[in-house]
């Protein structure tokens, strides 16, 4: 099955000074921004792909991007300071709010509202045009590490630090929960259609939860030597990739949840450290990976 699929490496993008930990798109396929240890947050054009733009240069490391779309701006998690919302056109800053002295891991948004989840356990829900926090659960000391947010329902999926999924209504009550993985949850994310949540954690494992059947498991698959770092669908969503700690991003079938390809330093000149976060665009299919190595590549997958 490997040789059916073709792999090439179009750009290496450079610029950031630290790990490249997030990326995230926009309104436009062709648009994206990455953020980094660095604490700057860079716009990307795929039809100028080697010339970003610094749109801000925060204090501290940037492990958490989202796009809002209802507003068009963009939401940076600066760590140990909160969220700063970015006029990314302008290159300004329109509003910050002071959610934690800890860690900012992941921003997800939905409507008028972003979802955050931070290093002291805690998930918060903030109105963005007003910067006010509307609901917040702690349900645990440990970080909440990823959030997915279900497209048909609304529910909010979080992976914690302390190997747990919990379920939240989109008010963040508490619906549902379970011990599902040996080590911390890295990444969570929903199918398309709502039916099930692929999960990838510290201990390598990829697992599939059926949703309909209150989570319960559907699949497991020993996907990587170590953690999963993040995962991400391709447009037509019969796809999806892994990224590891293990410097490799894998190619899955959405259907057979079958490894189709593995693209690494020997096969494909990719990341020579950790791979922490992928992109899976709407420009012609083209699939984005971030590291430690302070580089973004930029991949044509071809099926």
């Amino acid at each position: 099955m490997e040789g059916k699929i073709e792999v090439v490496k179009q750009h290496t993008l450079k610029g950031h000074r630290d790990c490249v930990y997030t990326l995230t798109g926009s309104g436009a396929a062709q648009r994206f921004f990455s953020g980094a240890g660095d604490g700057m947050v860079v716009t990307w054009d795929l039809n100028d792909p080697e010339n970003g733009e610094l749109i801000a240069k925060l204090p501290n490391s940037v492990y958490a991007l989202a796009y809002h779309h209802a507003s068009g701006q963009l939401v940076a998690g600066h760590n140990y300071e909160g969220i700063h919302l970015l006029d990314w056109e302008n290159k300004k800053e329109t509003g910050s709010l002071q959610l934690t002295k800890a860690a900012i891991f992941d921003i997800q948004q939905s409507g008028d509202f972003v979802y955050v989840g931070t290093g002291d356990g805690t998930i918060l829900k903030v109105h963005v045009s007003s910067l006010t926090i509307v609901a917040r659960h702690q349900a645990s000391d440990k970080s909440a590490r990823t959030i997915s947010l279900n497209p048909v329902n609304g529910d909010v999926a979080v992976g914690y630090s302390d190997d747990s999924i919990r379920i939240y209504d989109p008010a963040l009550q508490l619906k549902h929960e379970w011990k599902a993985h040996g080590k911390s949850v890295f990444t969570v994310r929903y199918t398309s259609d709502g039916h099930f949540l692929l999960s990838g954690a510290r201990d390598a494992r990829l697992k599939m939860w059926d949703v309909q059947a209150r989570y319960a498991q559907a699949a497991e698959v020993v996907a990587h030597m170590y953690a999963i770092n993040h995962l991400d669908f391709s447009p037509d969503n019969k796809h999806f990739v892994t990224c590891s700690m293990d410097k490799s991003l894998k190619v899955w079938s959405m259907e057979e949840l079958k490894l189709l390809k593995v693209i690494d330093r020997s096969r494909h000149a990719g990341h020579g450290t950790s791979v922490n976060k992928v992109l899976w665009t709407h420009h012609h299919n083209l699939l984005l990976s971030a590291s430690d190595d302070r580089t973004i590549s930029v991949w044509n997958i071809i099926f």
